[in-house]
Order: C-alpha cells, then structure tokens, then sequence
C-alpha cells in the first residue's frame, strides 16, 4: 500500500518505494505523450504588480473563478485571491507568519471540514540549508476582503535528510498532505502523518518515486488523478506508479505552478514573472477525473469548427445514403418480378 492503511483515490494502492531510483522514470517514460483536448488559451494575466513571482496555484472551493497565488520569496507572508479577469479580488496577510520560501498552495479542510488553504514553505534552494519545513493553514474566507488571518503552522522534516521541493498536494478524499521533491536524478513521494501535531515536528516518509525537477502538482477535484509538471511537461497519473498521459504545457518564461479548475476537465499552468499569464489545458479523455470519464461537461460544449461541422455534416450524409441505399435495395428484392 502507499503509506499508511486508509488512504484513497490516487494514493490508494502503491508498491512500497522500494524500487530503484530509476522506477519513476522508467514508467513516465513508458506513457505516450499525448494533445490537450483542445488548444491551450490564456485564462488571464494577473495584474498585480506586487505578484513578481507567483509560485502556486490553487482553485477556490468557495468562490467560482477564483484562484490563489502567493510569490515565491523576498515578499510578505500574504496570499492573493485572483478573479478570472486576473485582477486581485482580496490579500490574505498572515499575521506573523514568515515567508522564507514559500513554493506551493493547495486547497483542503481543516480539522472541522472547513475550506482551507495549504501554504507549503517548502523550498530550499541551499542544498539542505533547513532542518525542517513549515506548511501554514488558514482558512478560507467567507467573503473577499482584504484582512489579516490567523493561521496554524505545521513544522516538518524529511526522514532521509533535508531537501529541496516545490511541489505540495493535499488529498481532497483523506486531506493528507504529500510533497514531492525537485531533484535532478528524480524526485520523490513524501507521505505527511494522517494526524499532524502542531507542537512536535511531523516527519515526511518517502512512498514512491516521481519525475526529476518537479515544480508544483495537485490532485484532481474528485481525488482520482494527480497532476505534477516540470518547466516542460505536465505529467498526471492514476497513482505514482501509473502515468496516464503527458502533456506539453505552453512555453513560459518559469512555469511553476500548475492546478485543476474547478470542473476538473482542465488543467491551470502559471509562471514567475511580472504580469504572468495563466493558462488553461484542457485535458483529453483518459487524463480525466474518473468521474468525468462517462458523465458529459456540465456546460454547454463549444461550437464547432468549420471543419468539424463539414466533418458531422459529411458524415450524416454518408449515413443517411446508406440508410436510403439499403431501403432501395430491400424493396427491389420484395417486390422485383418473379421469374
């Protein structure tokens, strides 16, 4: 099993992390690379000038087209809610907080189902410069304002040593936290305790292998997929020992974030960078969420091309030719003359 008893979704059924370094590797590269559903399209491009590094994305559970973001390093312990015009909608400021490198966001509960959000400072750039790793917890606002919130901070360590990571995934099914860590030679799984204290330090325990210099990831909406990307790819897998499918993310200048929407048919790529665009992917068919696999889009699908309207129209014609060629036949021998 992949860590501890009572996991589901994604995380539910892993081989130990036994195997070789190389394992990651080998399945990933096993998987066809596959087109997005459709072209990608810029979402929005964020607006604000203090975003100068957004370095996590994270979709709402509260608020219908809004994502957060938070810059990397050098910058307040302060989390932005951006509407789907790119524009700022409120700042969370975390009161006391310390924003040494912060790298990833994620959507949660906390300890009483409430909607909360998951800020990993995670990064370490230094070569195993820190002996431990915060993530904080705040939770979710009712209403976008500006404020200050209150936050609860959990420390943690590597049981193999120190570290660096950018990418931190909370399971929307168990609320467990995983990271994976960037690393050249290929990365890792690190499984969080199911119950994390907020007094003692939590220790991380790697689970399985992953990609090398991975950036950020996320799991699906339902808990059945998880998505990780590098500077190139966006990998999403079953579990971490079954990759689905790759995709060829849009160029940017540093792509470091990446997210579902909410509707988990698409996936939301972002960048360092001033003024960053924030893409939208819109995933094939066997990327889906398993529950999107047999249920149809809950909004009206897009028109068609011309050329994919030429294509129906063809193919209905064709259709009703044979149709109208096999009634001709069927009277002709009913009623020919018999001899």
């Amino acid at each position: 099993m992949f860590g501890a008893a009572g996991l589901t979704g994604a995380m539910a059924a892993v081989p130990p992390a036994a195997a070789s370094p190389g394992a990651a590797s080998a399945t990933a590269a096993s998987a066809a690379s596959v087109r997005a559903a459709a072209p990608a399209t810029v979402l929005f491009t964020i607006a604000d000038d203090r975003i100068t590094e957004s370095s996590g994305l994270a979709t709402s559970r509260r608020f219908k087209g809004v994502v957060y973001t938070h810059n990397d390093s050098e910058d307040d312990a302060r989390v932005f809610a951006l509407g789907s015009d790119g524009r700022t909608r409120a700042v969370l400021t975390l009161d006391g907080a310390e924003a040494r490198d912060w790298e990833a966001i994620a959507t949660g509960s906390d300890d009483d189902g409430r909607p909360a959000l998951y800020i990993g400072d995670i990064g370490d750039n230094l070569g195993g410069a820190w002996s431990e790793i915060w993530i904080y917890r705040i939770l979710e606002p009712k209403e976008l304002t500006d404020r200050t919130v209150s936050y609860q901070r959990f420390r943690f360590r590597y049981a193999d040593g120190p570290r660096d990571a950018e990418a931190m995934l909370v399971d929307p099914g168990t609320n467990r936290i995983y990271i994976v860590s960037k690393e050249a030679s290929g990365g890792a799984f690190y499984a969080a305790p199911q119950q994390l204290s907020t007094t003692e330090v939590n220790v991380l325990k790697k689970v399985a292998d992953a990609p090398a210099m991975v950036t950020d990831g996320a799991f699906s909406p339902d808990g059945s997929r998880i998505v990780l990307r590098d500077y190139v790819f966006a990998y999403v897998f079953v579990r971490p020992d079954n990759e689905l499918a790759r995709l060829t993310l849009p160029v940017q200048s540093q792509g470091e974030s990446i997210t579902y929407t909410r509707d988990g048919r698409s996936l939301l790529s972002g960048s360092e960078g001033p003024h960053a665009k924030v893409w939208k992917v819109p995933l094939p068919r066997v990327a889906l969420p398993s529950e999107l696999r047999t249920s149809p889009p809950t909004t009206p699908a897009p028109d068609t091309s011309d050329e994919d309207a030429e294509a129906l129209e063809f193919g209905g014609n064709l259709l009703a030719l044979l149709i109208a060629g096999g009634t001709g036949y069927l009277l002709f021998r009913i009623f020919r003359p018999r001899k």
